[in-house]
C-alpha cells in the first residue's frame, strides 16, 4: 500500500463556486476521485510541501491519543457517523502529526476496513491493548461505550504517569540547579575573590582555602567534569535500555527507595487494577487480559508477578489467591479482588481499588512536594551560603584585626 500524503487542491463545487482545501490520499488520482465523490471537480492537485513547524508538530504522544479517544467517544455518543467523526476531530486538533494520523485512519475506515484494523497499522501510537479493546467494542456492537471506557482508562493512566513523573523529576531538578549554581560560583565568582585575597599577605582560613582548591580544580577540569557526567548519563541510559537484568535490579532498588519507592509501588498497583478492570469489563478473558496488564504496570517486579498470576489463573486458581502468592500486592487489594470474585463484580472492585491507589499516589506526590520545598531551601542555603561565607570570612577577620 502506497504511503499516504497531504495534497492541496483547487476546484469547483456543485454550485460552480471556486474552492480549495487539503486532502489526505496516496496519489493525486485517488485524491481527485475522492473529491469527485464529494461533488468537487478538482482542477489542480499538488502534494503539500513540508514546512518548518514550531510547537505542536512533534511526535504524537499518549496524551494526544487519550484526547483523540475522548473526542471520538463524544462524537459517536452524539450520533455522528464514524467516518464523519474522524473529519470533525481531525479539523479540531492543533498538532499536525495527530491530524495526519486521524486522516489516515479515516481513509482506511472509509475504504472498508474496521476501526481496529485501521489503528493496527499504527503500532507506535496504538498499543495491542487499545486495538484489542476497540475490536471487542466493534464485535459486540458497543463501540461508542467502549471508546468512552478506553478514553477514561487512558486519561487516568496518563494523569497517574504525570504525577509519578512530577515526583521523580522534582528532586532531580533541585540537585541539577544546586550543581549548576555551585559550578558558576566556583568557576566565575570565587576567582575574583582569590585575586583580592592575594594582596592580603596573611594566611587564609582553612575553609576558604578548601573552597579555593575546589575552585581551582573546577576551573582546570570543568570541561572534563561536564563531559564525564554526560557520558555517565548516556552509558546508564544505554545499559538500562539493553540489559534486562540491569532494569530489573534498578526497578527493585526504586521500590525500596524512601518516599519515591512508595509512590512507584502504589502507581504500579493502580495501573494493574485500572487496566485489568477495563479489559475484564470489555469481555476479554481473564488470562488474555493479564497478558495485556503485565506491560502496563511500569515496573519489572510487578511484570514478573502478573505473569506468575496469569500462569496460576490458567490452571484454575482464583485471582485473589494468585495475587496473594506473589507477595507484592497489599492485603487490601487481594481482599477487594476476593470480594469481587465472590460477588461476580470483579471489574467494579478493581475499578474501586484503582481509584483508591490513584488518590494515594496523588496525596503522596503532594506530600513529597511539600517536603521538598524546605529541603530545597536547606540544600541551596548550605551550598550557596557556604561558598559566600567562605569568601567573606577573610574579610571579616581582616576587619577584626584592623579594628583591634
Amino acid at each position: 500500500m502506497a504511503e499516504s500524503a497531504v495534497f492541496v487542491w483547487e476546484g469547483k463545487d456543485k454550485q460552480g463556486r471556486t474552492t480549495k482545501g487539503e486532502i489526505t490520499s496516496s496519489t493525486p488520482a485517488i485524491a481527485k476521485a475522492e473529491l469527485r465523490r464529494q461533488g468537487i471537480v478538482a482542477n489542480k492537485v499538488t502534494k503539500k510541501r513540508a514546512g518548518l513547524s514550531f510547537g505542536g508538530g512533534g511526535k504524537v504522544k499518549p496524551a494526544d491519543i487519550a484526547l483523540f479517544t475522548r473526542q471520538m467517544a463524544t462524537m459517536m455518543r452524539a450520533g455522528v457517523p464514524l467516518v464523519q467523526a474522524f473529519d470533525i476531530v481531525a479539523d479540531g486538533v492543533d498538532k499536525p502529526k495527530l491530524a495526519e494520523l486521524i486522516k489516515n485512519i479515516r481513509q482506511d475506515v472509509a475504504g472498508g476496513n474496521s476501526f481496529a484494523a485501521a489503528i493496527r497499522r499504527h503500532p507506535n501510537e496504538f498499543d495491542e491493548l487499545f486495538c484489542n479493546l476497540v475490536e471487542a467494542g466493534e464485535q459486540s456492537g458497543a463501540l461508542e461505550s467502549m471508546l468512552d471506557r478506553i478514553a477514561t482508562y487512558k486519561e487516568k493512566t496518563e494523569s497517574l504517569k504525570a504525577k509519578v513523573k512530577k515526583a521523580m523529576t522534582y528532586p532531580i531538578a533541585v540537585i541539577v540547579v544546586a550543581v549548576i549554581v555551585s559550578g558558576i560560583l566556583l568557576v566565575k565568582v570565587v576567582p575574583q575573590f582569590e585575586q583580592v585575597f592575594a594582596g592580603f599577605g596573611a594566611e587564609l582560613p582553612a575553609f576558604t582555602q578548601l573552597v579555593i582548591r575546589f575552585s581551582e580544580f573546577a576551573q582546570a577540569y570543568w570541561f572534563l567534569i561536564a563531559a564525564g557526567l554526560i557520558a555517565l548519563g548516556f552509558v546508564f541510559s544505554e545499559i538500562h535500555k539493553r540489559s534486562k537484568g540491569f532494569r530489573e535490579t534498578m526497578d527493585k532498588l526504586v521500590l525500596k527507595a524512601p518516599v519515591a519507592g512508595n509512590i512507584v509501588e502504589k502507581s504500579a498497583i493502580a495501573r494493574y487494577a485500572r487496566t485489568l478492570s477495563t479489559t475484564f469489563a470489555a469481555g476479554v478473558p481473564l488470562v488474555d487480559a493479564l497478558n495485556s496488564v503485565a506491560g502496563s504496570t511500569g515496573n519489572s517486579v510487578f511484570v514478573e508477578a502478573v505473569y506468575r498470576i496469569r500462569d496460576d489463573v490458567s490452571t484454575g486458581q482464583q485471582l485473589n489467591f494468585s495475587m496473594r502468592n506473589t507477595g507484592v500486592f497489599p492485603n487490601m487489594v487481594t481482599q477487594m479482588v476476593a470480594i469481587g470474585e465472590e460477588a461476580g463484580a470483579l471489574d467494579d472492585m478493581l475499578d474501586k481499588s484503582a481509584t483508591y491507589y490513584e488518590e494515594q499516589v496523588d496525596n503522596a506526590v503532594d506530600n513529597l512536594t511539600a517536603l521538598m520545598e524546605p529541603m530545597i531551601m536547606a540544600v541551596l542555603g548550605v551550598l550557596v551560603g557556604g561558598l559566600i561565607i567562605a569568601m567573606y570570612l577573610p574579610i571579616f577577620q581582616l576587619g577584626a584585626v584592623v579594628g583591634g
